[in-house]
């Protein structure tokens, strides 16, 4: 008959089975010893305590592993963004499974790549961003098979074949046994969740399964952020896309506003001003009128210009050319505003600077109408024609012009082809402008002629950017006719390039004598000096004509052979002997005083004939 076993042994024994601590040698044994049991009997009960004992330690772990694997899984899905999710992922698989090195690596679907993305405990710097190429290596086997592989030493592993970049990647990282899960969503591979480490190691299949617990939460919870990212992605693309719609809809709103605005202005005759100020405030910015000078100069109206389209300028200002065909009228110029210049606003701006360009052919059609007929009264005014100067002065009240208050005339010099562009730019400081005799003649109030030959003078030679000579004289009073002046001043602008004056502002009083010998009454001039040089006139001709130049230079340097022959580059020996043939031709008392005068006349009028 068996023997009892008292209640304290067996709470003993229990208690030796405990995983909760641990198991001294022979403990069983000691217990039993009061019992009388045979020895076979106690063996017995040594190993169902032992087996117990690793059966309660075995479960206790497996409650562990679960509860960390839940709290990993609790952590994870708080997470939104996928970079800080994977590291994640891959750094508690870490802590769970415990090998030296742990690493997800993504799969791509459309190439049937996989990618390490995120690594724990690498050393080697290739492993990271490791590519395995299709069917290559234990990923690829756990890719095709959707279920765990492992190896316990990778160097001999024949189930798989190996690929060199990778082995040489495994090589440098010392790893020896590695153990592959699948991540999957659905039917869905992933990505790949792998255990490794540098000494061989055989897994045991609660580490496999544990990690493959592992893998199957982390799966899909990074499904659900990737899921969630892209839906965070398509909502901010469509609150982009109506913030874009809003926006287009908004400067769709204001180009339909400005084109309204436009279209009033030019029905009612509006001006550039007007438009620059409707563009502004619909486009809430300011906006500048360049005019053609102006705008010529400008970089960017140059190559709004040759696009026709709105240009981008130094300090994110907007410049556009306003053309009337390919003759440049100005530009407007839009600074940086509140409104930002997308497509519409440029269209707008282009738009803008069409009517501009519009508007302003119209002014400067009814601007040349009104010049013409100024033209005519000017014209009336130089003629001098009784009849012509009947209504002169009625028809000047017309105009707005009082012709008692005109003090002075001003005759400019200009090339024929900037005629036009002198007379408008004249028109800025004179009452009347016109042609007359191809000259500019441009009638003032100023009192001073001087003053009013200056500041006509100034005016068109910034226009032009070109040499200008300007005449002015005084004014009588009008309407009694304006042709001597004119005459004076225009024989005064055709003799002074002779004498190197072309850029400049002169007025008749200053150089009276030639306005006089050059004036409509000069016709006695060419015999003056035919009289008094016309035997050295006769030798130049037939000869080397340097008789006319060396006595110009000697009597112009104070008679002086010396500063003749510098001046002519010549020696002073040459001098003499040309000037003792002036005096062969001319006598020998060509050099009296009363001679001499009018030969000085008569030379330097030879010169301007020359010249005019």
């Amino acid at each position: 008959m068996t023997s009892a076993i008292p209640a304290d042994v067996v709470v003993a024994l229990l208690g030796a089975a405990s995983a909760e601590r641990p198991e001294r040698a022979g403990e069983v044994g000691e217990l039993l010893a009061g019992a009388g049991l045979p020895d076979e009997d106690v063996a017995r009960i040594s190993a169902e305590v032992r087996r117990l004992k690793a059966g309660s330690a075995r479960w206790r772990r497996r409650g562990q592993e679960l509860s960390a694997l839940f709290s990993s899984a609790r952590e994870l899905a708080q997470l939104r963004d996928v970079d800080e999710l994977l590291s994640r992922l891959v750094e508690r698989a870490h802590d769970l499974v415990g090998t030296d090195v742990t690493y997800l690596s993504e799969f791509d679907a459309g190439s049937r790549e996989l990618h390490v993305r995120t690594t724990l405990g690498t050393v080697a710097p290739t492993f990271p961003g490791l590519r395995v190429p299709p069917g290559m290596g234990l990923a690829s086997m756990v890719v095709e098979g959707r279920r765990p592989c492992w190896t316990s030493s990778y160097a001999g592993m024949t189930q798989a074949p190996h690929e060199s970049g990778i082995d040489a990647a495994v090589r440098a990282e010392g790893l020896v046994s590695l153990l592959g899960v699948p991540l999957l969503a659905g039917e869905e591979v992933i990505g790949v969740l792998f255990a490794a480490n540098r000494f061989e190691h055989a897994f045991s299949p609660e580490e496999i399964s544990l990690l493959s617990a592992f893998a199957d939460h982390a799966a899909v919870v990074l499904q659900t952020a990737r899921l969630l990212a892209r839906t965070q992605a398509a909502a901010e693309e469509t609150r982009r896309a109506y913030g874009e719609l809003a926006r287009h809809v908004e400067a769709m709103e204001r180009a339909s506003g400005v084109h309204s605005d436009l279209t009033s202005l030019v029905l009612q005759g509006g001006d550039a001003g007007e438009v620059a100020t409707a563009l502004g405030r619909a486009l809430r910015c300011r906006v500048s009128i360049l005019d053609e000078t102006a705008a010529a100069k400008d970089e960017a109206v140059r190559r709004s210009r040759r696009s026709g389209r709105c240009v981008t300028a130094d300090g994110g200002a907007v410049a556009v050319a306003v053309m009337a065909g390919s003759t440049l009228l100005g530009a407007l110029v839009l600074e940086k505003g509140e409104v930002e210049f997308g497509p519409v606003e440029r269209r707008t701006a282009e738009r803008a600077a069409q009517i501009t360009a519009l508007l302003r052919l119209k002014q400067d059609a009814l601007s040349e109408a009104e010049q013409r007929v100024r033209g005519d009264l000017l014209a009336d005014l130089v003629s001098g024609d009784p009849d012509r100067l009947a209504d002169v002065a009625g028809r000047a009240r017309a105009r707005g012009i009082r012709l008692e208050d005109l003090r002075s005339v001003v005759v400019l010099a200009v090339p024929t082809d900037q005629q036009r562009q002198a007379a408008r730019a004249a028109r800025r400081g004179a009452a009347l402008v016109g042609e007359h005799a191809d000259h500019i003649v441009a009638l003032t109030v100023d009192e001073d002629p001087a003053a009013a030959g200056r500041a006509v003078h100034a005016v068109v030679r910034e226009a032009l950017g070109a040499p200008v000579l300007a005449v002015a004289g005084a004014v009588r009073e009008l309407p009694a006719g304006l042709g001597a002046e004119v005459e004076a001043a225009e024989a005064c602008a055709r003799a002074l390039p002779a004498l190197g004056l072309s850029d400049t502002a002169v007025t008749t009083d200053e150089y009276l004598p030639y306005a006089a010998m050059f004036g409509p009454d000069n016709a006695r001039v060419p015999a003056f000096v035919r009289r008094v040089v016309g035997p050295v006139l006769d030798w130049d001709a037939e000869h080397s004509g340097t008789l006319l130049p060396t006595l110009a230079a000697y009597l112009g340097h104070r008679m002086s052979p010396v500063a003749a022959a510098r001046a002519l580059h010549v020696h002073k020996n040459t001098v003499l002997q040309r000037l003792e043939r002036v005096g062969e031709l001319l006598g020998t008392d060509w050099q009296d005083a009363d001679r001499l005068f009018r030969l000085t006349v008569a030379v330097r009028l030879a010169h301007l004939t020359v010249g005019t």
